[in-house]
């Protein structure tokens, strides 16, 4: 053993040959053994005790400054992770923390780890020992016991499965096959998205890209025709010599291209007996192309994105070598998860299921739920929703973004939280009342395996916003994490499910349940990396909406800020009303920040130049009175 000075302790490991790799990290299974011993009994000391000037204090100078915060950029993979990470950030002094970064390698020690079953026990309400944090010291770790606690059961297995001779749809594909049955083949479910690329593109490589990416995910391969004499649809998962043409080639104009790109998008899918991804390649210039995908959101949801562009590049930089691509293969599929998701949730005709248990909470959540919220609208709702719809951007800068995270962390809540709360209490100063029902996705990829899946896992929550009597802020957040967390905890309950069991009235009007969606992503997406071509994303407009309003807030990724976009109904709306939606939700965010302790009712959300219109303008009633007796008055009528 290395000589040190008398009194310090020199932790080590002895490896022959693999005999050291003590866990699945390899070195990391030493450092984490090494680290629990030393700390359980050499906790550091207080900050205002010199350290000793030796190797061993290097144990004592972690500070955060020494490591890049969210070094593993690990999106969190469900709301009670992100709000760990948050906890995680608060406590360490970090501006933002990945659900996969390791809290002691972060600068945490035992005290501050006391400090952090601290925070969880406030924000969470649930009890941590400093053991469990040592043992499972990353924010996806600790929320998956904390799952455990809060179901009860650790859930059932995913794994591939025996196939039935009949696949059940998912809970999610039965709502969409649904709608696409009553109202026919149309775009308002379809998920397009399209690339610029410049350079010399090689199209049999790309063909035979797209067609290796549909061999990998058989959700791209599915069709759903109805079983004969119920009228119920099945998952048909077509043999890869069975998908026809993938690939549509022409040449456009630059002039006609937005036309074809809208015409593309806009065409519905033939669910029973049509693949539900269709690729167009638009020849601009010998060597500039626009590639759209259109994927019906029957296979896929945001959060397919990533995977689905990911292994279009992959595939492509292997069909330009000559090779076909090699990847890992897929540790399940999406019918795999379908046959999972009805075990996960159990019959709903046993009391003690899961799936009895959560409907008992919604119907008891949404008890006497508004049928539709009162929204300041251009025009009356019509009997009908044409889906018709338009978009408006909003930037909240990179200052702005921070000081929203010091203001989620400081308040235990996420990101997500802090955006419903904002839109909330937006909408309750527009005269939306204080009982404000707002839709929002959750990925459903609560299960590791299927992150590099492509296939709809994504549920819809309602989550009931109480605005009344007069909140600050800070207090809305407080009442927001309360609610959330119940609802993330029955978050398996499918929607349509759900909106079985509520049974609000139905209105081909408006959605149910909710007409305002808020959506929060916390990664913007990579741009595919296609080998000799530079890509850019390709504008597709807004032409359809599925709500009243949507609010979408997407992160840039490195402290860039963050986008966001209103989609609005343009049955209810006109573009310049959602713009100044846009300004008066900027405006708000950036008087919360400031001072997160004033009422909700007292955040100033008028520009200065609308404040003169409103209190000037509009408020000029004064008028010349001229000096005459009232029976003067009565003469000049009579």
């Amino acid at each position: 053993m290395p000589a040190f000075p008398s009194g310090h302790v020199a932790p080590y490991a002895l490896c022959r040959g693999d005999s050291c790799r003590l866990g699945p990290g390899g070195g990391s299974g030493v450092r984490g053994v090494v680290r629990t011993f030393f700390f359980s009994f050499y906790p550091p000391p207080p900050a205002s005790t010199p350290t000793p000037s030796s190797a061993a204090s290097a144990v004592y100078k972690r500070q955060a400054p020494a490591f890049a915060p969210g070094a593993s950029a690990t999106a969190p993979r469900s709301p009670r992770a992100e709000i760990l990470c948050g906890l995680f950030a608060d406590v360490l002094g970090l501006e933002r923390v990945g659900a996969d970064d390791d809290f002691f390698a972060l600068g945490g020690h035992s005290l501050l780890a006391m400090r952090l079953a601290s925070r969880v026990r406030t924000v969470l309400g649930a009890e941590l020992t400093v053991r469990e944090i040592f043992e499972a010291p990353t924010a996806v770790r600790l929320a998956a016991r904390l799952d455990v606690r809060t179901y009860g059961r650790a859930l059932p297995v995913l794994a591939p499965a025996d196939r039935p001779d009949v696949l059940p749809l998912s809970f999610a594909q039965q709502r969409l096959w649904l709608l696409n049955r009553i109202e026919g083949p149309g775009g308002t479910y379809n998920n397009p998205a399209a690339w610029r690329l410049n350079g010399p593109l090689d199209r049999d490589a790309l063909a035979s890209a797209v067609r290796d990416v549909v061999t990998r995910h058989e959700s791209l391969r599915t069709v759903f025709p109805e079983r004969g004499g119920d009228g119920r649809a099945h998952q048909l998962v077509l043999d890869p010599a069975q998908v026809g043409t993938l690939v549509r080639h022409e040449e456009v104009t630059e002039e006609r291209l937005t036309v074809r790109l809208a015409e593309a998008t806009g065409a519905g899918f033939a669910l029973d007996r049509e693949v539900p991804l269709r690729a167009h390649l638009f020849e601009v210039a010998p060597e500039e192309h626009v590639l759209l995908l259109v994927v019906h959101h029957i296979a896929t949801d945001e959060w397919s994105d990533g995977p689905l562009w990911r292994d279009l590049a992959t595939a492509y930089r292997a069909r330009c070598e000559g090779a076909a691509p090699e990847w890992a293969p897929l540790p399940v599929q999406y019918a795999d998860y379908a046959q999972w998701q009805h075990r996960l949730l159990g019959d709903g005709d046993d009391p003690g299921s899961p799936h009895a248990r959560q409907l008992a909470y919604w119907t008891e959540a949404l008890a006497g739920l508004p049928e539709e919220l009162p929204l300041p609208a251009d025009r009356p709702r019509p009997q009908e929703s044409s889906h018709r719809g338009g978009a408006v951007g909003l930037t909240l800068d990179a200052g702005l973004e921070r000081a929203l995270r010091e203001l989620a962390n400081a308040h235990g809540v996420s990101m997500f939280m802090v955006a419903q709360a904002a839109v909330a209490a937006l909408l309750h100063r527009l005269g939306a009342g204080d009982d404000i029902p707002l839709g929002a996705p959750v990925s459903g990829r609560t299960d590791e395996q299927l992150e590099d899946l492509v296939g709809f896992f994504v549920n819809t929550l309602v989550l009931r916003t109480d605005l009344s009597g007069t909140p600050t802020f800070a207090e809305l957040l407080a009442r927001i994490r309360e609610a959330d967390l119940a609802a993330y905890e029955h978050q398996d309950l499918p929607f349509e499910r759900l909106v079985e069991a509520v049974n609000p009235t139905r209105s081909l009007a408006r959605h149910p349940l909710f007409q305002v969606m808020v959506v929060y992503l916390n990664t913007p997406g990579t741009t595919p990396d296609f080998p000799g071509l530079t890509a850019r994303r390709e504008s597709l407009g807004q032409q359809g909406a599925k709500f009243d309003l949507s609010f979408d807030f997407v992160e840039q990724g490195d402290g860039e800020g963050i986008e966001g976009w209103i989609e609005y109904s343009a049955d209810l709306f006109d573009h310049g009303t959602a713009e100044r939606f846009a300004g008066w939700l900027v405006r708000l965010l950036e008087g919360v920040v400031a001072d997160p302790d004033c009422a909700v009712r007292d955040v100033e959300v008028l520009a200065d130049s609308e404040r003169r219109v409103v209190v000037g303008e509009w408020n000029a009633t004064g008028r010349v009175v001229e000096a005459v007796t009232l029976p003067e008055l009565f003469d000049a009528v009579g």
